[in-house]
């Protein structure tokens, strides 16, 4: 359904097209009225001298626009048209000319009423000019124009006439309505037909009652108007029945079907402009607690004081939701006055900071916020709407107020759910190609012996190539594909380290693991199982994971690293520097070596600030009996100085980039050389 703002513009691409046909429509229903009026008779005793029925009848035809129903049943126009039944009557009672004043006065005061732009009252004057001309025509070819006297033949006429009127106003709004749409014009004139039939039909019935009331007493017509607005009774009674069943009943706020149909519009709107629409969610923190403490009844009381808050005050235009449960929506357009979709979630935000009183009890309400702005954050309600959830609950997740849809955030979008079901694919089976390890050798800098090499994920798709490493671990990791994935690498990686023995090499392999690996038992099993069918020496092998996702739960993780410490496999912890480590959860964890962060050691010889962290992160090291490895050693000057400094390890670019296992056994072969 086309919004207010749409009908009362042209469409950017041809706006010429578009005026043109509106004004030939004119042109043409202006010379059609005037031919037909020439042609039709005046009323007996003149146009002066009509009876104070058909007064009755044009003012009945009035009043019925005075307050038009909204339908949501009508396809293309939400406003029923009462005025029709009194136009026919009075065409085939009076004439066509007093019809036409009667229905342009009907459409004038209905474009007022609904906010109509000049041009558009125009053009809706002229085509349903031009379909009461169309009937006319007809009701005289039948009958002969004679006086309304309720013969049969008269009463085909009239139902003939009838059904010409709505034939041609829905052709020539269907044909301006393809000028912007590019939708074929007959489709739509058949949308239009095939939503209205039934109220048309209605009212074309009706018309004959009312046009033999008005031939015997004006006190008839008076009476016809009964089952007429019994019509427009059961229209409005529809009309709010609609209403109810999309707005919440608790707090009278639209619900989510309500909220989908107006924002539907604003993006129709927003297309047409090229303006900007901001979607946002609010979900309450802790509403639960308040259910289960103080009732639902006081549950239901802060809903509605809060639709209150949010209610109070605001723009035109700004449309907010209850969708349910602790859940608001909010959409706000720049065509209503936004300009910064942050500034909307902070007003939200603002509207919770004083607490809720409700009786003698004072509540404080907290929640977070997630945005998503058309057209950058999707094209279509659903997109947004998805987005604005998955930014609400990256706001919950960081314990924020309000965030901005980020595709960083969106671990099922269509195109990762593509990724991880080809990813799953090439994991199925043990020997399928795609998912493989490159290797970088860690270097002990005080003799430059490899001591081993950390193995690195690699992912060729079969039409996208190698993958981002980064992107399929943001795939996989909130789905079962991770541990897929990663028994995948600890298979390579055990296959390979029993390759590198076999071949003379004494190295550790260091693989990636995720916090939820080290939270389940089971991966411990499966990792005792591998090392025993591989027979390779535990010690030699070392899981990596990152400071901040072991800080997260440490004392889940305890337990099951302490059976790999008991085993013998290593735990290192990458990225040191970068989280908020415990001292107290580092000496109780067995990590056996810490990594700092390629973003402190690739610069520490110019920036004194990272040179401090690294040196106090190595004496750390030292104090508590772990090795410390510098990820990031880019050139010779800054490899000195971590070994003058006692740093165990380096890995990075300056001795070599990651290689696939060919060519890591090369790179060995020549290293021992040298």
């Amino acid at each position: 359904m086309a919004t207010t703002l749409m009908r009362n513009t042209a469409p950017r691409e041809h706006p010429g097209r578009y005026y043109g046909f509106m004004a030939a429509v004119t042109v043409v229903a202006i010379v059609a009225a005037g031919f037909t009026a020439l042609r039709a008779e005046a009323p007996e005793g003149g146009w002066f001298g009509v009876p104070f029925a058909f007064w009755l009848t044009a003012g009945l035809a009035l009043v019925a626009e005075f307050r038009p129903t909204r339908w949501g049943g009508l396809w293309m126009s939400p406003i029923a048209s009462i005025y029709l039944v009194y136009v026919l009557a009075t065409m085939i009672t009076w004439g066509f000319l007093p019809a036409l004043v009667v229905q342009s006065c009907a459409i004038v005061l209905l474009s007022v009423q609904i906010g109509s732009a000049a041009w558009r009252t125009v053009f809706n004057v002229s085509q349903q000019g031009l379909a009461l001309c169309a009937s006319w025509f007809v009701w005289d070819a039948i009958t002969g124009a004679a006086p309304w006297e309720g013969s049969a033949l008269q009463l085909g006429a009239i139902f003939a006439a009838g059904a010409v009127w709505p034939i041609v106003s829905s052709t020539l709004v269907g044909y301006r309505q393809a000028l912007r749409t590019g939708v074929p014009w007959h489709d739509l004139t058949w949308q239009w037909l095939k939503s209205e039939w039934a109220l048309r039909a209605t009212q074309v019935a009706i018309a004959p009652i009312l046009a033999t009331a008005t031939m015997s007493s004006w006190w008839l017509v008076a009476a016809s108007a009964i089952p007429i607005f019994s019509v427009y009774r059961i229209l409005q009674t529809a009309a709010d029945r609609e209403r109810e069943a999309d707005h919440d009943p608790l707090t009278g706020l639209l619900n989510r079907k309500g909220f989908q149909e107006v924002v539907d519009g604003k993006l129709a709107d927003a297309g047409e402009t090229k303006t900007a629409v901001a979607l946002l969610i609010l979900d309450l923190d802790r509403f639960a607690d308040v259910n289960s403490a103080l009732g639902h009844e006081v549950g239901d009381q802060l809903l509605v004081e809060l639709a209150k808050r949010f209610t109070t005050d605001i723009p035109r235009g700004k449309k907010i939701a209850h969708l349910g449960g602790d859940e608001f929506a909010f959409v706000w357009s720049e065509l209503d006055g936004m300009t910064d979709p942050m500034e909307c979630a902070r007003e939200i935000r603002a509207r919770l900071d004083a607490p809720i009183v409700l009786g003698d009890v004072s509540l404080e309400v907290d929640g977070s916020v997630g945005v998503a702005v058309f057209p950058d954050d999707g094209p279509d309600f659903q997109t947004l709407f998805r987005h604005a959830d998955i930014a609400m609950y990256e706001s919950k997740q960081r314990a924020g107020t309000y965030t901005r849809y980020g595709a960083e955030f969106d671990h099922h979008s269509p195109e990762r759910l593509h990724l991880l079901g080809d990813l799953r694919r090439a994991l199925d089976h043990p020997d399928a190609p795609g998912v493989n390890l490159f290797y970088q050798p860690q270097v002990r800098l005080v003799d430059g012996e490899v001591i081993g090499a950390e193995a690195l994920l690699r992912y060729s798709h079969p039409e996208r190539g190698v993958v981002n490493p980064a992107e399929i671990i943001e795939t996989a990791e909130h789905s079962s594909v991770m541990r897929m994935l990663t028994e995948r690498v600890v298979d390579i990686a055990l296959r390979q380290l029993r390759t590198w023995r076999e071949s003379g090499y004494d190295l550790r392999m260091a693989v990636n693991v995720s916090v939820r690996d080290l939270q389940s038992p089971e991966f411990t099993d499966f990792l005792t199982e591998r090392i025993d069918a591989y027979g390779v020496n535990a010690k030699r092998f070392q899981l990596e994971i990152t400071e901040s996702a072991l800080m997260a739960d440490p004392r889940r993780v305890l337990q099951n690293v302490q059976r790999l410490s008991d085993l013998g496999v290593g735990i290192s912890l990458d990225d040191f520097g970068t989280g908020f480590s415990s001292m107290q959860h580092l000496r109780r964890l067995p990590v056996t070596e810490i990594k700092i962060d390629k973003s402190f050691v690739t610069t520490l010889c110019d920036d004194q600030e990272n040179a401090a962290i690294v040196s106090t992160t190595i004496d750390l090291g030292r104090a508590l009996d772990v090795e410390v490895v510098a990820e990031g050693v880019e050139d010779e000057k800054v490899r000195r100085q971590l070994e003058g400094w006692g740093c165990h390890a380096g890995q990075g670019w300056h001795f070599a980039k990651p290689m696939n296992a060919d060519a890591f056994e090369r790179w060995m072969a020549e290293h021992r050389k040298r």
